[in-house]
C-alpha cells in the first residue's frame, strides 16, 4: 500500500490579538469567516482553512513562511486591496517566465508582521496598465 500525503487541511498563524487580525482577514481581505471558538478564528481559503492563534507565553507572535493568494486578476486584487488600507512591501512583478505563462507577484503583511503575497499565473505578455 502506498502512502502520500497531499492536500493541506490547515495551516495556523499566531497573532497578537485575534480580534485585529480577523478583522483584518475578514474585512479587507475578504476571507470567508467560518467560525470563531475562543482565542482561535478560523477563515477559508478555497477549502484550506487558515486558524488564527493568540500567540502564548514569552516569546510573542512567531513568524510563518509566507502564505500566496492565487488571485485571477492582479490589478482588480492590487487596487482593491489598496483601497481598503494596505500597503505594499513589494508592489506587483513579474518574478518569472514560464514557458506559457508569466509568474506575476506582490507582497504585503498583516497587522502581526506575517507576509502575504497575490499570485498570479498570467497570460505571456501581460503587462501592468
Amino acid at each position: 500500500m502506498s502512502f502520500h500525503l497531499s492536500r493541506i487541511g490547515q495551516i495556523a498563524l499566531s497573532v497578537a490579538d485575534v480580534d485585529r487580525a480577523e478583522a483584518f482577514y475578514r474585512e479587507t481581505l475578504g476571507l470567508p469567516h467560518l467560525y470563531r471558538f475562543g482565542e482561535l478564528s478560523f477563515f477559508d481559503c478555497a477549502g484550506v482553512r487558515l486558524m488564527l492563534q493568540k500567540a502564548e507565553g514569552q516569546g510573542g507572535v512567531a513568524k510563518a513562511s509566507p502564505i500566496y493568494f492565487s488571485v485571477p486578476d492582479l490589478v482588480i486584487a492590487v487596487t482593491t486591496l489598496n483601497a481598503r488600507g494596505v500597503t505594499f512591501t513589494h508592489p506587483p512583478a513579474r518574478l518569472a517566465e514560464m514557458e506559457d505563462h508569466d509568474l506575476w507577484m506582490a507582497f504585503f503583511t498583516d497587522p502581526d508582521g506575517h507576509v502575504l503575497a497575490l499570485m498570479n499565473e498570467a497570460p505571456k505578455g501581460f503587462r501592468l496598465t
